[in-house]
């Protein structure tokens, strides 16, 4: 039977289409779903965060705010460039310069008058967890793998078993070109990005000799910025892909290379691409997109009908194509799980060797890691002395640092997490 809201008629008018799915019960609703009032008005005072106000954000707070939700966080430390105007519509050429969560934000509150959205501009990790603990759902739009590692293991080092309100469910959406993702992630109870990391294969490396002595197009001179010239002048700096600085060093650094070799064609724009390794977007993906990530949102906050379990994929390439299904849970994740991660080494590899294949490895990607096991220091990125003192065994062989199937303990600076690897030899 269907329940009217009572509020007033004019405030719901907006959303009468959806209404038609909280009034009433169907087969598919959860067997806690009260149609009505109580739905309706969970849906309106549910507090979500948006990460991300790019091309997929613009979707997804427009899509938010069509659909009931009236209390809209959004957070990006981005400014709006001119090359943002052809697909991130929330934007205009006068914004250009300015915050993009801010303008994003402004933009939805006009058009949207009873929605209120707070925009923060500033990097994720700057924010407690007391920040996301305020919130109900998390939706992210981001471009970077890195951030969203960071989140996911943000948001399960969160849950308490005790205290069911940190639990923080996360919608997750992804695109490259024609091509895109969106899943639910529920903290420790279903499988996390960093358990589906393989499924985002490092791109691969470009010959070291290529960058240092005959680069041949604008990528290899981005990349010799990144990987030769940080490391010879700021190598005490972490490289902060999200910090405009960083960026703007990396791309003066590879416009001078370019024009050196007669290169064309490294702008800003460029060098952002290739460091965060950022596929350019188009329109129609970020729509499909958002729109995927938005329905699984509104099933959270009303539970009229079940969730996605828990993986959707798409690609409109060569034709409209998607595909469901549950990704498992991984017992030796290193953020939802509790074993350490098996990986087959080559006993007569070296340290160094070892550690650079850890930026390779699809399952690990990380970029400064600091290595240990449970008795010895095996390398330390950082504080200069400890590096200083552990340097010697990077030209050590594995086997003469670890015995077979023993434990490495892995941390990085990118991330708030430790990783568990045992490292099993090549026979």
């Amino acid at each position: 039977m269907a329940v009217e809201h009572p509020a007033n008629d004019s405030s719901r008018r907006r959303y009468q289409y959806i209404d038609k799915f909280l009034n009433r019960a169907c087969p598919s609703t959860d067997p806690d779903f009260v149609p009505g009032a109580p739905t309706i008005t969970n849906l309106e005072t549910s507090k979500v965060l948006v990460i991300g106000a790019g091309g997929l954000g613009c979707e997804i707070l427009k899509n938010l705010a069509m659909s009931g939700f009236r209390d809209i966080h959004v957070i990006d430390m981005d400014t709006i460039d001119v090359s943002n105007l052809n697909r991130q519509f929330l934007f205009r050429k006068d914004d250009v310069g300015m915050s993009k969560a801010e303008v994003a934000a402004a933009s939805i509150m006009k058009r949207c008058k009873d929605v209120k959205i707070t925009p923060f501009n500033g990097r994720i990790q700057d924010k407690d967890e007391d920040f996301y603990l305020q919130f109900k759902i998390i939706v992210c739009g981001l471009d970077s793998i890195e951030a969203r590692r960071w989140i996911n293991a943000t948001l399960c080092s969160m849950v308490d078993m005790d205290n069911p309100e940190s639990l923080k469910p996360l919608v997750d959406g992804g695109t490259e070109g024609f091509k895109g993702q969106a899943r639910v992630i529920i903290p420790t109870l279903t499988s996390c990005i960093e358990c589906q990391l393989d499924m985002h294969a490092p791109r691969a490396a470009v010959p070291l000799c290529t960058l240092a002595t005959i680069p041949r197009q604008p990528e290899h001179c981005i990349e010799w910025a990144k990987i030769i010239a940080w490391e010879e002048h700021r190598k005490d700096t972490i490289l902060d892909t999200d910090d405009p600085e960083h960026i703007t060093w990396l791309y003066e650094k590879a416009l001078n290379r370019a024009k050196e070799f007669n290169i064309p064609g490294v702008t800003y724009q460029t060098t952002q691409g290739v460091v965060k390794n950022i596929i350019p977007a188009i329109a129609s993906t970020n729509a499909i997109i958002a729109a995927a990530c938005c329905n699984e949102a509104f099933k959270l906050a009303t539970s009229c009908n079940p969730t996605l379990t828990n993986y959707m994929m798409y690609t409109g390439d060569d034709s409209i194509y998607t595909y469901t299904f549950e990704h498992e849970q991984k017992p030796d994740c290193p953020v939802c799980g509790n074993l350490a991660k098996t990986i087959t080494v080559n006993p007569n590899q070296t340290l160094q060797e070892f550690i650079q294949s850890l930026g390779e490895r699809p399952e690990a990607q990380l970029k400064k890691p600091t290595l240990r096991t449970e008795s010895t220091s095996l390398y330390f990125q950082s504080p200069p002395s400890l590096e200083e003192q552990t340097r010697p065994n990077l030209s050590k062989k594995l086997r003469e640092l670890i015995s077979d199937g023993e434990e490495v303990g892995v941390s990085d600076p990118a991330f708030i997490i430790d990783f568990k690897f045992k490292l099993v030899f090549q026979s």
